[in-house]
């Protein structure tokens, strides 16, 4: 049995455009029994999303790696435009740093984008992939929307913790935990307006699909059956399209699977890591 005692490193990716990629690295007291975990977080999260996975997961026996997104908590923006292959490379930027060659790799939403691209770019084999809430396609944000997200007047709004999580309520599931719903508006609140911007834009016109067909490592995807952000229908054509992936909703849970669902995100690990 593990112990659980586990120690932290604070590090930083310095990516090939310049940005710096804020990034922890958990690990259980003692040699580690299980694979590296990569997680990677959607559009206004941060790393504190994986609080609960990345604690069982340590109690499991991984190794954790969090980061944050380019623009994302304590990460920098870099010279290149906010993108999907941009952000790809980003994760391939982590994954080499921390030397974990044969990482299960968990991307949620935006951090599922972020994930496919990586995988579809010719990166090197991992051993498993988990994707929470996402798409490989139709991700065509409105231009109503994108403004929103960069306004003024919707950031003084998320700052009020009442009409915050009013606003973020279709995010989550109709049952979702109050404390999650503070996570999640806290995280959402924090990040730069022009940063949601950029985020919700970088989506237009993706359409990994065709790509997908080529990769061979092992998927589960997993959807909220009450998701109102990226309809689940989509996660089920990501899982069509690779040729190792099964797919499952998640009764109950709407977007936010890391703070929703996170029995169901360490589960899907247990079962590509062995």
């Amino acid at each position: 049995m593990t112990t659980y005692a586990p120690s932290a490193a604070e590090t930083a990716v310095r990516t090939s455009d310049g940005a710096l990629l804020a990034v922890t690295v958990l690990a259980p007291l003692g040699a580690p029994s299980g694979s590296t975990v990569v997680l990677a977080h959607g559009w206004a999260a941060a790393r504190r999303v994986w609080g609960t996975v990345a604690d069982r997961l340590i109690r499991s026996g991984h190794r954790v790696v969090l980061y944050d997104q380019r623009g994302h908590g304590a990460s920098s923006a870099g010279r290149e435009p906010f993108g999907i292959a941009r952000l790809g490379a980003d994760l391939g930027a982590v994954v080499d740093h921390v030397d974990a060659p044969d990482a299960v790799v968990v991307g949620h939403s935006g951090g599922g984008f972020a994930a496919l691209s990586y995988v579809s770019s010719g990166a090197r084999a991992l051993r498993g992939l988990v994707l929470l809430g996402t798409a490989a396609h139709d991700q065509d944000t409105p231009d109503s929307e994108v403004r929103m997200m960069g306004s003024a007047l919707f950031s003084r709004a998320l700052r009020r913790p009442a009409l915050g999580r009013l606003l973020l309520g279709q995010t989550m599931g109709k049952g979702a935990d109050r404390r999650a719903m503070e996570v999640n508006r806290q995280m959402f609140a924090a990040t730069a307006p022009s940063v949601r911007a950029d985020a919700f834009r970088s989506s237009r016109g993706m359409d990994l699909r065709e790509a997908l067909g080529s990769v061979r490592v092992p998927a589960v995807v997993l959807a909220g059956a009450g998701d109102r952000v990226i309809a689940p229908a989509l996660g089920r054509a990501v899982a069509e399209a690779l040729p190792k992936a099964r797919f499952e909703e998640v009764p109950g849970a709407g977007h936010m699977l890391p703070l929703e669902a996170p029995w169901a995100v360490v589960r899907a690990v247990r079962d590509l890591a062995g």
